[in-house]
């Protein structure tokens, strides 16, 4: 284990090639576990890139105007580990106290896919500095990288001076066969195409193999043209290692401005390895160590030599990457400090994830009124007033802004043609809509996506990403429950608010009326660095009166008293979210005509009042009242955490059906009469 050994060949970048599928090699077979094959194959190709190509100072690895290198076939993580160590990248800024380490030392690698090793078994980019995104379910990087596209042109826009570019940086994608078949990629790629990213280069390792086989078992498309179809531009590359071939093909993306770019390269998985390693079972197992050996030999590698780094290497990567980087990003300093004083302020809160002064100033305070607004309306009232507010916060629908309510007017609409506009149009296209939103949080903006809440489970995969990488994502779905009505089952959620509050890391809001609508934006617009769910409604609810009631402020705290009981303490208590609140106040007055003393309860984001002192909980859900009812046009799945072995649910069981809003409450029995019945039969029981 010699990291400064001797150089084995006097072609230094092939010397830098070897060392890079050494690395890949040792790291699986030491922890017997891990795809060798591909970081093999794709050595060259990811060199040529870092090499000539990418924008990237390794002494500032959160440069704004970096290049992105995005590694969408995640199981491949070893190439990335082993350019990340090779190029010297550190693991914070210049003045970051931990500038002098190393963020992926040879001790890492030597622990790959260990509990303490930075070196995961996929990339995760809040681990990691130089990975610029959590990758590993196929197809994520892809979608990430539009969005991440889409940031430097809308930065661009927004920041860049005749004669100063302060945002201008390329993304560029190293993506296979697996990443082309999942839907999220066709869907973004779709989206690029549409946008005419021309800072967007995907490298398509056309490597004809996946876990099961041969890619003709499944896949015999011509890619090429169906991304020419989609207006991409399309290069080909005969061989990975024809790296003067691959030259040519990345200075042709430079080149372009009205497309973006699909590099598709032929490979063999495992190059230089025993016949063995050519086939499928190099994708995803270790080599074993006679077939390292026999790799090695092929390469003109030291056989028994484990985690080789000959010194000529770094300085390779130094004076290539290291000295183009260093000086762009020189360069991109003096620009920043020419920045009037107002947008560099601004910029400064960007980077900084911080919120400008008086950014919720324009939140309006809604009156009572027993008529009321559908959470949707007065949801897209109080996005207009907090995008006044917070330049950076941006986003769309999924086709759906008239009636999710997410259009901002005098915003523009981003496009070819107004790379400046804070209204995205994302197409039917829901999970690329999201996974571009993941690529736009991690460029320092504040995106959000919008969509019918029964459409959650073809955005789940990405919202996942979010939570893992704890990015400040903002999901506005509406039509929250049966109450959307005459569209029927295939259009009411019933599920979706358990499978969204079982997301570790996830904020999931449902808020009552108007006004809590407005703490919701509050609540989630101060939490950066966690992705929330707005859960809104199709139809009206009451903007209730809050004389002698609790403030709709409560919902900072993830839950609070709406309504004390009258005449003593509390029997029982009544919990409900969003439109069912109103019924648990209906059903609160039933109970007092009956000499019943009921709580009412609002409690529109669990996680945030699970994260209360205990003292608060106790306050609100006191432990000696055992009488409780939980009140939601959903699934009871997980009330049990809140109304305990002796509470009882009201809601649904089964899917809904299609008729007007109030048959469908009264049908299936979620109704103020159905509430107090359930507190009498809890009270009877305790």
């Amino acid at each position: 284990m010699t990291p400064t050994a001797t150089a084995p060949s006097p072609d230094v970048d092939r010397l830098a090639i070897d060392t890079l599928r050494t690395l890949a090699m040792d790291a699986v077979e030491a922890a017997r576990s891990g795809h060798p094959g591909t970081p093999m194959a794709l050595a060259p190709v990811a060199y040529t890139i870092w090499r000539d190509f990418l924008r990237y100072d390794p002494l500032d690895p959160t440069w704004p105007n970096r290049d992105r290198f995005v590694l969408s076939c995640g199981h491949a993580s070893m190439l990335l580990y082993g350019l990340i160590h090779l190029a010297g990248i550190r693991r914070g800024g210049p003045h970051d106290p931990h500038h002098d380490e190393p963020a992926v030392p040879l001790t890492a690698i030597e622990r790959f896919r260990q509990l303490d090793s930075v070196c995961a078994g996929h990339p995760e980019h809040h681990m990691t500095a130089g990975i610029e995104t959590t990758t590993g379910p196929l197809g994520q990087g892809c979608g990430n990288s539009v969005g991440m596209a889409i940031a430097s042109a809308w930065l661009g826009a927004r920041y860049n001076r005749p004669g100063e570019t302060l945002f201008d940086y390329d993304t560029y994608v190293l993506c296979s066969d697996g990443d082309l078949m999942e839907g999220v990629a066709a869907e973004a790629a779709s989206l690029a195409g549409h946008l005419q990213l021309s800072n967007l280069c995907w490298i398509y390792d056309d490597n004809s193999i996946t876990i099961e086989g041969d890619t003709d078992l499944a896949f015999r498309e011509d890619v090429g043209t169906r991304f020419t179809g989609l207006g991409w531009r399309v290069e080909h590359v005969a061989d990975a290692n024809d790296t003067a071939s691959l030259h040519r093909a990345l200075e042709a993306f430079r080149r372009e401005s009205a497309r973006p770019t699909l590099i598709i390269v032929k490979s063999t998985i495992g190059f230089g390895a025993p016949k063995k390693a050519g086939s499928h079972e190099a994708h995803g197992a270790p080599l074993g160590p006679d077939e390292i050996r026999g790799a090695k030999a092929a390469y003109g590698w030291p056989v028994d030599a484990s985690f080789l780094v000959p010194a000529d290497v770094p300085a390779r990567f130094a004076e290539t990457l290291g000295r183009r980087g260093a000086a762009a990003r020189a360069a991109w300093s003096r620009s920043r400090a020419g920045l009037p004083h107002e947008a560099s302020a601004e910029l400064d809160n960007l980077l900084a994830g911080r919120l400008p002064a008086g950014w919720d100033a324009r939140v309006p305070s809604f009156p009572a009124d027993g008529k009321g607004l559908a959470t949707r309306v007065s949801g897209g009232k109080v996005l207009q007033a907090v995008s006044a507010g917070v330049p950076w916060l941006l986003g769309g629908s999924a086709d759906l802004a008239p009636s999710t309510m997410t259009l901002v007017p005098g915003a523009g609409s981003f496009g070819p043609d107004d790379r400046a506009g804070r209204n995205f149009h994302f197409g039917i296209r829901e999970h690329a809509m999201a996974a571009a939103c993941n690529g736009m949080a991690l460029s320092g903006l504040r995106p959000y996506g919008s969509t019918f809440f029964v459409f959650f489970d073809y955005l789940k995969p990405s919202l996942r990403l979010s939570a893992i990488g704890s990015l400040g994502v903002i999901y506005v779905l509406t039509h929250d429950s049966i109450g959307l009505g005459e569209d029927g089952p295939t259009h009411q959620p019933i599920e979706q608010l358990a499978s969204a509050r079982a997301v570790p890391g996830l904020s999931v809001f449902r808020p009552a009326d108007a006004n809590e609508v407005a703490e919701t934006w509050r609540a989630v617009m101060e939490r950066v660095d966690r992705p929330a769910v707005i859960v809104l409604s199709r139809q009206n609810v009451p903007t209730l009166d809050r004389t002698g009631r609790g403030s709709a402020a409560g919902v900072a705290r993830g839950g609070y008293i709406l309504q004390e009981s009258a005449g003593g303490p509390p029997q029982c208590i009544l919990i409900g979210t969003g439109s069912e609140v109103q019924i648990c106040l209906d059903a609160a007055g039933l109970l007092a005509t009956a000499g019943v003393r009921a709580r009412v309860v609002s409690l529109p984001c669990w996680d945030l009042f699970a994260a209360q002192d205990a003292d608060y909980r106790e306050h609100v859900l006191p432990a000696g009242i055992t009488a409780r009812v939980a009140c939601e046009a959903a699934c009871g799945f997980g009330w049990e955490r809140w109304i305990g072995p002796r509470g009882r649910f009201v809601g649904m069981s089964g899917f809904g059906a299609s008729a007007p809003a109030p048959t469908l409450y009264a049908h299936f029995g979620i109704t103020p009469e159905a509430v107090a019945a359930a507190a009498r039969d809890a009270l009877a029981t305790t």
